[in-house]
C-alpha cells in the first residue's frame, strides 16, 4: 500500500475516486511547481526536458528534409501520416507493455530505440547516403516506438509522484511539451540556417541521453507502489488476453468510456483545425502569414498558460470539470470561426488553445486517477488510440469541409459537431448518475 492520501469518490455513481489535494508546499507560483519536490519526479522532468527540446527540433529538420528531396506537400503528408500509422494499429499493444513490465523499463527500451533512430538518420544524411525511401521507414519506426512509449509514459507519473501531486505532475508535463513545441522548432530553425540540417539531427540523437539518464538514476525504492493488487496476478495471460482485459474494462465502466468518447470525438471534430489555420488567415482575416505566425504562437501561449494554471491550482479532476472544458471549447472557436476583426481573433485563438490544453489533460489526470493501477497502461494506450489515432482523421475531415464551403464555414461545423458531443456526453453522465 502507498502512504498517498486517497479516497474513494463520495458519489460512487461516478466510479472516479477524488484525490485529497493536499496544502500546497510554497506560495505563489512555487504552487505550480509542487511535483518538483520529488526527486524521481524531478529527474524524469528534467530529462524530458532536453530530449523533447531535441524531438521538436528532429520535427522541423525532417520537414525540411522531405521539401529538400522532393518539393512536395503530398510527400509531407505522406511521410506525417506513415509516422501517425502505428499509432492506430499497435497503440493498444503498448498498454499491455506498460501493465506487464516495470514501466521505467519499458522507457529506458524506447528511449534507446528512438535514440538509435535518430542516430541512423544522422549517419544516413552525414555520409549522403540518404534517400526518401528510408524516410518512410524511420517516420514509420519513430510512431512505432511511440505508440508502444505513451501509454508507459503516462502511467508512470502516478508512481513518481502518487496520487497526491498527480494533477500538478500531468500538467507539467503537458507545460513542458507546449513549451518545447515553441522553443524547439525555432531553434531548430536557427541551427539549420547557421550549422546546416545535419548537426540537428546528431543533436537530437544526444538528447536522448538525458532522459535515459534521469531514467538510470531513479530510485525504484521511492517509486510509490501500486495501493491494489492485481487480481490477475497468479494467472498468466497471453498478450490477447490482456489487452481483451483491458478494452472490457474500458466498455464496461460507464466514466471512463464516457471520457475517452466524449473527449476523442470532440479533438477530432473540433481541435485538428492546424490544417485550415493557414487559409483562415489569409483568406478570411486577411493577415497574410505574418498573421498566421502570430495566430499559431497565440494558440501555443494559451495552451502554454492553460498547463501552468492546471498545474497551480493542482485541483481534483472530476467529469464534470472535463466536459464543462468541452463545452467552453466549442462555444470559443465558433466565436473564432465568425470572428472577422484580427486583434479579437488572436484573443480567441489564445482562449481556445487554453480551452483545449484544459479539458485535455484534466481528461488524462481522470483516467489514470479512475483506473486500477494493474489496468492503468492499457486504458492509457486506448486514450492514445482515440486522442491521438483521431488526428489523421481530423486533418481529412477539415481539409474536406474546407474544400467544400471554405475555411470559415469548416471550423463552424467542426464546433458545432464537438458542442453536440459535448452536450450529449452531459446528458450521459446524468443517465449514468440516474440509474446507478
Amino acid at each position: 500500500m502507498t502512504n498517498e492520501n486517497t479516497s474513494q469518490s463520495t458519489d460512487p455513481r461516478e466510479k472516479s475516486p477524488v484525490i485529497i489535494t493536499p496544502q500546497q508546499p510554497g506560495k505563489g507560483l512555487q504552487r505550480a511547481f509542487s511535483s518538483l519536490r520529488h526527486r524521481n519526479y524531478r529527474l524524469y522532468w528534467f530529462g524530458q526536458l532536453i530530449s523533447l527540446m531535441g524531438t521538436y527540433m528532429q520535427t522541423i529538420g525532417q520537414v525540411w528534409l522531405v521539401l529538400k528531396l522532393t518539393h512536395s506537400a503530398w510527400q509531407l503528408g505522406l511521410v506525417g501520416a506513415l509516422q501517425a500509422l502505428p499509432i492506430l494499429l499497435f497503440s493498444l499493444f503498448g498498454g499491455v507493455f506498460a501493465d506487464r513490465w516495470p514501466k521505467r523499463r519499458v522507457l529506458l527500451v524506447t528511449q534507446a530505440a528512438a535514440m538509435i533512430q535518430a542516430l541512423l538518420l544522422w549517419a544516413l544524411i552525414a555520409t549522403g547516403t540518404l534517400q526518401l525511401w528510408h524516410l518512410y521507414v524511420l517516420a514509420m519506426l519513430l510512431g512505432l516506438t511511440y505508440c508502444l512509449e505513451m501509454p508507459a509514459h503516462q502511467a508512470f507519473v502516478i508512481e513518481l509522484v502518487g496520487r497526491e501531486d498527480l494533477p500538478n505532475a500531468v500538467a507539467l508535463n503537458s507545460s513542458l511539451s507546449q513549451m518545447m513545441r515553441i522553443v524547439g522548432p525555432g531553434l531548430g530553425g536557427i541551427i539549420i540556417a547557421v550549422s546546416g540540417v545535419t548537426i540537428l539531427f546528431l543533436l537530437n540523437a544526444l538528447s536522448f541521453l538525458a532522459v535515459l539518464l534521469g531514467l538510470a538514476l531513479i530510485k525504484s525504492h521511492e517509486l510509490h507502489t501500486q495501493a491494489l493488487p492485481n487480481p490477475n496476478a497468479s494467472k498468466r495471460q497471453s498478450t490477447w488476453q490482456s489487452l481483451r482485459e483491458g478494452v472490457s474494462y474500458v466498455w464496461t465502466t460507464p466514466s471512463v468510456l464516457l471520457v475517452i468518447l466524449v473527449v476523442g470525438l470532440v479533438l477530432l471534430f473540433g481541435s485538428n483545425f492546424n490544417v485550415v489555420l493557414p487559409l483562415f488567415a489569409t483568406d478570411v482575416l486577411h493577415a497574410g502569414a505574418t498573421g498566421f505566425g502570430f495566430l499559431s504562437a497565440a494558440f501555443a501561449i494559451g495552451s502554454f498558460i492553460s498547463t501552468l494554471w492546471l498545474a497551480w491550482s493542482n485541483s481534483a479532476p472530476t467529469i464534470r470539470r472535463v466536459l464543462f472544458g468541452t463545452l467552453v471549447f466549442g462555444v470559443l472557436e465558433a466565436v473564432f470561426a465568425v470572428s472577422r476583426i484580427y486583434p479579437l481573433s488572436l484573443v480567441l485563438i489564445a482562449s481556445v488553445g487554453f480551452a483545449e490544453s484544459a479539458f485535455a489533460q484534466l481528461s488524462f489526470t481522470t483516467l489514470q486517477t479512475v483506473a486500477p493501477d494493474h489496468l492503468r497502461g492499457r486504458v492509457m494506450s486506448v486514450t492514445l488510440l482515440f486522442f491521438d489515432g483521431s488526428v489523421p482523421l481530423g486533418y481529412m475531415l477539415l481539409g474536406w469541409l474546407s474544400g467544400l464551403y471554405g475555411a470559415s464555414s469548416a471550423l463552424i461545423i467542426g464546433a458545432l459537431l464537438s458542442l453536440v458531443v459535448a452536450g450529449a456526453g452531459w446528458i450521459w453522465r446524468r443517465r449514468i448518475l440516474q440509474n446507478w
